[in-house]
């Protein structure tokens, strides 16, 4: 039996692998053949096609379902998944993905999944990581009149 062969996504794929990969708590899961999902605390984020494949791609727009789903591409995932924001994208061989805007839906699809915790560390949205944002400091507490002697 001969390997599959490989699609010319397969360099697309792995280019957005480690990308999502590169997200705090990111790491890949396998939960059935012909994907290598994205998850954060085993919460998939991004669900990817594997080499040999077809190219496909599915995330959790929460923002930008609605635009996403005008691309001819694209429609709602399966399993009930669509009604909740999900958006499957799939090329055929030949073209090209669009890495930036995956790479967008990416970083949506994170911040939409990963505890609120992991993405308070991120910076702004759009793929751009950032240092911890500084903590908002707290008002001085108010200091209170003895017992007895209330303000006016």
């Amino acid at each position: 039996m001969m390997p599959p062969a490989k699609h010319s996504t397969s360099a697309v794929l792995k280019v957005l692998r480690a990308f999502g990969l590169a997200y705090p708590g990111a790491h890949t899961k396998s939960p059935w053949p012909g994907h290598l999902d994205l998850a954060v605390k085993d919460k998939t984020f991004a669900y990817l096609s594997v080499d040999g494949e077809p190219f496909s791609i599915s995330c959790k727009l929460p923002h930008s379902s609605s635009a996403a789903l005008l691309l001819p591409f694209t429609r709602p995932t399966e399993y009930g998944l669509g009604k909740s924001g999900w958006v499957t994208a799939e090329l055929e061989d030949g073209q090209a993905p669009p890495v930036d805007m995956l790479k967008e839906w990416i970083d949506e699809s994170y911040r939409a999944q990963a505890p609120k915790k992991l993405v308070a560390s991120l910076g702004a949205p759009g793929g751009k990581e950032a240092s911890a944002p500084a903590k908002p400091g707290r008002p001085a507490p108010r200091k209170r009149a003895p017992k007895g002697k209330r303000r006016a």
